[in-house]
Parts: structure tokens; C-alpha cells; sequence
């Protein structure tokens, strides 16, 4: 098979996600045509995809390498300018999260794509075999998921995901200029809803939110234990909400909600909206965009919402440094420890990681190829030091199962579902 040779892409959308998918190819000296609607406010049709290009300047962290790259996206619009698409290679599709929407722009596309170009949706977790279905049967084995994780220059990871009808070559083809041309890490996803970091990680976010109401402990101290002390991204799990956008986060505990069942995921029950995360979109408190969220800076102090009084109180509590000491421990004896701490931090602690081990082992064969993929997903997509295999592994793998089926036994995880045989 010839290299697959990206000269020119076009990317569909001039969104958030969009419109910074085109500035990190550019980053690479990539020539990029970016869509959106028409205009229909202003005499420029091309207006809202100027703008953003405009906007990409005033982004932090900035989106561009070079601000002066920003000259190699063209703007363009659907009603236009299709027949631009002609000299495209590849077709990246970043509008909002509506199959209807994708559909219909399918439809309007498919006859000025180019022989031999490769069109993907950029999708965060919807169905790329559904989408495939609008597309005329030549165009299918081109057509697959590629999924950037936000913001797309600086986090690591693409997911792949192909349809039954992706040409397997198409994929190795992408996953190539992914990797040595944009410098990403490729996890190829199993088309399930959220695919694999996203489903792992929201259903993570969604069981420590579960165990923090059980624990009855702060989001301050919360994120002071999940941030580095327990190998994940700095900002905690709270703050790491903010930074994505609550209103983000819902959409994709929704997509969870609405395309699972407890037929198909047994932990179903535990992805209901949490009380707190329904309260702060109702007072419109989306995290970082709109400058509250979980927390919210007033003058130089940091707050944190509490919701039995809906208002801020001041926050930066931390948890005993004897939390942090035990973190600190070889992966087996620091398991041992938070399962038999007397104090709710640790036994929070020890609740969140015995459900990441129990999600991610009763779902790895739905959701990914190997245990390897899954680790590195959550690597890559959510900033942890080590996937919840490798963590596994380090400790014991045959201990800390059984430690888990005693917890799913005495009813204490979030579902009875046992561990598989493996």
C-alpha cells in the first residue's frame, strides 16, 4: 500500500474543537480549510470561521506554535465552497455532538470528497457505525472516528475507532501520519459509546463523586488526594471538571446514559447526574469558562461551592499528611493501607481505586483490544502516571482481586458484578 501523503486537510466545524484541531496542523505546517455555516449576520459569509481563526490567538494555552501559521487555515463556508474538499487528503468532522446534524452534513459532502481521502468524525462518543450509515458504500471503508482530546495540541492522545466496514489499511494509514506527523499517541477504541478513555475516565470521575457524598469530604480535600499524591494530573479531579467544562462533562455522562443500559453496563446505576454537578448547571456555573464552577477565584482567594448552603466558602483544606505518606508506599503495601485506614480519606481512597480496577477489568473486552490500551488511554487522555492495570499488576495481581471480590461479596462496590474469570 503507497503512504498515505496529507498535503491539504479540511476540517468541518470551526468550534472549540475544530478550530484548534486546524491550528495544531498548521503547527506542522499543514495546510488547513476550515468550514462552518454560512454567515448569515454579517455581509462576509465566511464571518464565523474568520472569527475563530481570530480567536485562536487569544486562546490559553495557545493553540498555535507560531501565530503567523494561523495564515495557513482558509476559511470557508458549506454553502460555498464544497468543491474545495476535492483537494483535501483528509476530512476531519468536529461539529457538535448531533447525529443528526453529522448525518445531513455527510450527505452534503460525500459527493466533493476526493478519491482516495480518508473522512473521519472527531466525535467524543457516538456511534461511528451510525454516522457510516449516511455515507454512500464507496465511501465507507475510508471512513473511521478520530478522537483528539482537548486541548488537541498539548494532550497526547487520539482515539481510533473503526467501523465493519473501515478498510484496516485505512486505519494504519491514519495512525502513521497521527503519530510521526501530528506526534500523538494512537489507542485504536472499540466503537461503544464514549469509546475507552472517555468511558473509563467520566465513569471514574462519576464513582468518586459517588464515594465523596459517602465519605463526606470536601472538593479541596478531594483534590488534594487525586491529584499527584496519587499519580494523576495535577488539578485533582474537581478542578480538572472546572478546566473541561461541567457542561462538557454532563454531555458525556449523558451520551453514557442515554446509549447504556444496565443490560449492557452493570455499574448503569452509578452514572446518574450527580445532585451537586445538576445544581451548578442550573445556576449556569460551567468551571473555568464562566469563571465558576466546583471552585471559583474572588480577588486572589480560591473558593469552593458547597451545595446544602448553594453559595462559596473558602477553600485550600488538605488532607493529614498521613494519607500522603501511605500514597507513598510500594503499590502493594499502600493498597493494603487505604483499605484498612480508620479515616474516611483513605478509605475513600482505597473505594475509588478498587472501582477504577473493577470498571476497567469488567469492560476491557468490550471497550479495547488489551489491558495495555486501556492503561495508556487513560495515560495520555487523563494525565495519570500509571493505567489501572499497570497499578494492578505492581501490587499483586491475584491479592488485590481478591481484595476486590470481597468488597463486590460484602456489597461495598458500586455493583455485584464479579470479576471475570481471567
Amino acid at each position: 500500500m503507497t503512504r498515505f501523503n496529507v498535503k491539504k486537510v479540511a476540517v468541518l466545524g470551526a468550534g472549540v474543537m475544530g478550530a484548534q484541531i486546524a491550528a495544531h496542523l498548521v503547527n506542522v505546517k499543514v495546510p488547513v480549510v476550515l468550514f462552518d455555516l454560512a454567515d448569515t449576520k454579517s455581509p462576509a459569509k465566511n464571518g464565523i470561521v474568520t472569527r475563530a481563526i481570530a480567536n485562536l490567538a487569544k486562546l490559553k494555552p495557545s493553540p498555535l506554535g507560531n501565530k503567523a501559521d494561523a495564515s495557513l487555515i482558509q476559511a470557508a463556508n458549506y454553502e460555498e465552497h464544497l468543491e474545495l474538499l476535492q483537494g483535501c487528503d483528509l476530512i476531519i468532522e468536529a461539529i457538535a455532538e448531533r447525529m443528526d446534524w453529522k448525518v445531513d452534513l455527510y450527505s452534503k459532502i460525500a459527493p466533493h470528497v476526493a478519491p482516495g481521502a480518508i473522512v473521519a468524525s472527531n466525535t467524543s462518543g457516538l456511534s461511528i457505525t451510525a454516522m457510516s450509515a449516511a455515507l454512500p458504500d464507496a465511501l465507507k471503508p475510508r471512513f473511521c472516528g478520530i478522537h483528539f482530546f482537548n486541548p488537541p495540541r498539548y494532550m497526547p492522545l487520539v482515539e481510533l475507532i473503526a467501523t465493519p466496514t473501515t478498510d484496516a489499511g485505512v486505519i494504519d494509514q491514519l495512525e502513521a501520519f497521527v503519530t510521526t506527523g501530528l506526534g500523538k499517541g494512537v489507542v485504536r477504541a472499540k466503537d461503544t459509546p464514549n469509546f475507552v478513555a472517555n468511558r473509563v475516565g467520566i465513569a471514574g470521575m462519576l464513582s468518586t463523586m459517588k464515594e465523596v457524598e459517602r465519605y463526606g469530604l470536601t472538593y479541596d480535600v478531594v483534590d488534594d488526594l487525586t491529584g499527584k499524591k496519587l499519580g494523576r494530573a495535577s488539578s485533582g479531579t474537581f478542578r480538572t471538571a472546572d478546566v473541561v467544562g461541567l457542561d462538557t462533562m454532563a454531555h458525556v455522562i449523558k451520551t453514557l446514559q442515554d446509549n447504556l443500559s444496565l443490560e449492557t453496563d452493570p455499574f448503569y446505576e452509578s452514572f446518574g447526574t450527580p445532585a451537586v454537578l445538576k445544581k451548578l448547571l442550573e445556576l449556569g456555573n460551567l468551571g473555568q469558562k464562566t469563571k465558576a464552577g466546583f471552585f471559583k477565584k474572588v480577588g486572589r482567594d480560591v473558593m469552593r461551592f458547597e451545595l446544602e448552603s448553594e453559595e462559596y466558602v473558602p477553600a485550600g483544606q488538605k488532607a493529614d499528611e498521613v494519607y500522603a505518606r501511605m500514597l507513598k508506599k510500594p503499590a502493594a503495601e499502600r493498597l493494603r493501607l487505604l483499605r484498612n485506614a480508620e479515616g474516611a480519606p483513605g478509605q475513600f481512597l482505597w473505594a475509588i481505586l478498587r472501582n477504577s480496577f473493577h470498571y476497567a477489568a469488567v469492560h476491557l473486552g468490550t471497550i479495547a483490544d488489551n489491558a495495555r490500551d486501556v492503561d495508556q488511554a487513560m495515560r495520555w487522555g487523563f494525565g495519570m502516571k500509571q493505567g489501572p492495570f499497570e497499578l494492578w499488576q505492581e501490587a499483586g495481581w491475584l491479592e488485590v482481586a481478591k481484595m476486590i471480590q470481597e468488597d463486590i461479596d460484602a456489597g461495598k462496590a458500586l455493583c455485584k458484578a464479579p470479576l471475570p474469570e481471567w
